[in-house]
């Protein structure tokens, strides 16, 4: 099985956040994996147990103390399969709230962008404003130093 300490954790050199949350997530899957090898390495080690045990043998005492061995056997499976069934709702969770932090940085990622394009429109309208502010005064120039309008009074 992979270990999961591949790509993610030459990853820890560098610096930030980023680097770090790598080097985080390399960490949580290799210690997922051992969970998950140690969990089914003993489901498989106790159903081993527990069918050896179950043959049936001729003496009461050794019947009852093979029962024994069986419902032990037994009740070690569940404690693997229920710590099974925990890191799978574990590894629900991490890739729900992983789905979350992504939408949040593709979120900021797009504030970002319309901020910035917030400010273009406002620098080119300020611009335009500018110009027609320009373009009026030049026109009232003319307008008032043009003989149509002496003559109209």
């Amino acid at each position: 099985m992979n270990k999961g300490g591949g790509a993610m954790a030459g990853a820890a050199g560098g610096a930030g956040p980023t680097a770090a949350a790598a080097a985080a997530a390399a960490q949580k899957q290799k210690a997922l994996m051992q969970r998950v090898e140690g969990d089914i390495a003993n489901i498989v080690d106790n159903f081993s147990h527990l069918v050896n045990v179950s043959r049936v043998n001729e003496p009461a005492v050794r019947n009852s103390q093979e029962a024994f061995m069986m419902e032990m056997r037994a009740a070690r499976m569940t404690q693997a399969a229920d710590s099974l069934l925990k890191l799978v709702s574990e590894l629900k969770q991490t890739a729900i709230f992983a789905g979350f932090a992504s939408l949040n940085d593709h979120v900021d990622q797009r504030t970002a962008e319309f901020n910035q394009q917030d400010e273009k429109t406002d620098r080119l309208l300020a611009r335009i404003g500018d110009e027609a502010a320009a373009a009026l005064k030049e026109l009232e120039s003319h307008y008032y130093s043009s003989s149509q309008r002496t003559l109209q009074f």
